[in-house]
């Protein structure tokens, strides 16, 4: 069964999503060259959501957010994978929380549970995923950190994309972002292991 909107809304019950936001970005040369690698195309998806813990103080049980999130991950996943419209090679998590939350709030959203749903629905990884949450009102920016999906080592895909959502996060909300992109930076020349070391390795 597709993970719809209307789905989450009804099975994660407690993350009903108020909109979803979408942004692509393509880099096709750097300083004039290219690699022969083709274009960076990086693609993150947001979903803004309502915030159950809004306004009440210290809460010590987060439990309900950190298991809705499982949906979110995979709705999330596979909406990047589509736009991606490629192979995935790196991916990211990040999220905001509005001024009636905490941080903790957002990194609930962010845990592991959200992170093997996300990774399930774009095919698979085995790094773990490099994340970020701040507090922020609408229209705050946050750079969205990615990495090799299979190794957090492979230096030529460290990178980052830069997110903004207009009218989000409002007070009572939390916006929970999957980033991915199709391969590593044009011209990455700084060594390290390389993509194909890594397939070397786990074989």
């Amino acid at each position: 069964m597709p993970f719809t909107k209307e789905r989450v809304v009804m099975s994660a019950g407690v993350l009903a999503i108020r909109k979803m936001f979408s942004q692509i970005e393509e880099i096709r040369e750097v300083s004039g060259r290219t690699d022969g690698g083709g274009p960076v195309r990086k693609v993150a998806v947001c979903a803004v959501v309502n915030n159950p813990f809004a306004g009440k103080g210290y809460v010590e049980d987060l439990s309900s957010v950190i298991e809705a999130s499982d949906e979110i991950g995979r709705l999330l996943g596979a909406e990047a994978l589509r736009l991606l419209g490629a192979p995935v090679e790196s991916y990211g998590k990040a999220g905001l929380v509005g001024t009636g939350g905490e941080q903790e709030h957002i990194n609930a959203a962010l845990t592991s549970v959200f992170g093997n749903a996300f990774r399930e629905a774009i095919g698979g990884g085995e790094a773990w995923i490099t994340s970020v949450t701040k507090p922020g009102g609408p229209g705050s920016l946050i750079d969205v950190p990615t990495a090799y999906k299979d190794d957090v080592w492979v230096r030529s895909h460290y990178d980052a994309m830069e997110v903004r959502i207009p009218d989000a996060p409002h007070a009572d909300e939390l916006v929970v972002i999957a980033a991915v992109t199709s391969r590593g930076r044009i011209n990455a020349r700084v060594g390290g292991m390389t993509v194909d070391e890594v397939h070397e390795a786990h074989k």
